[in-house]
């Protein structure tokens, strides 16, 4: 009799872990939901709000030109990029030698093996 009220307790603790468990997962997935669908929309609107920041157009957005900056500048600063970024990249020797690495001793092995022919 005892062993059949152990069974059911055991049983009825699982699906209370199984229905606690399922609830804590929808219950946050609920949550991430209402927050993505209402609260970020707000908390982006609150950002907008602090930071004042007006949209601007590309018509609107005035050009500041550098008289000093020619294309001669342009020209040095790519050809500086290009050879830095083309000295990262060195060309490696591609053969591939391997070694049959050399198998030390272990004491712990010859013990094992002992301890095996001596059981026999």
């Amino acid at each position: 009799m005892t062993h059949i009220l152990l069974y059911t307790d055991t049983l009825s603790e699982g699906y209370i872990i199984l229905i606690t468990g399922l609830l804590i997962v929808f219950a946050g997935l609920l949550l991430l939901t209402v927050f993505f669908k209402y609260g970020l929309p707000i908390m982006l609107y609150i950002y907008k709000i602090i930071t004042k920041g007006r949209d601007k157009k590309v018509k609107e957005i005035s050009r500041k030109v550098n008289t000093d900056f020619t294309g001669e500048i342009a020209a040095a600063i790519s050809v500086a990029i290009h050879l830095y970024l083309d000295e990262q990249h060195d060309d490696e020797n591609a053969i591939l030698t391997i070694k049959q690495a050399r198998k030390l001793y272990s004491p712990w092995s010859s013990k094992i093996y002992g301890a095996y022919r001596n059981r026999l």
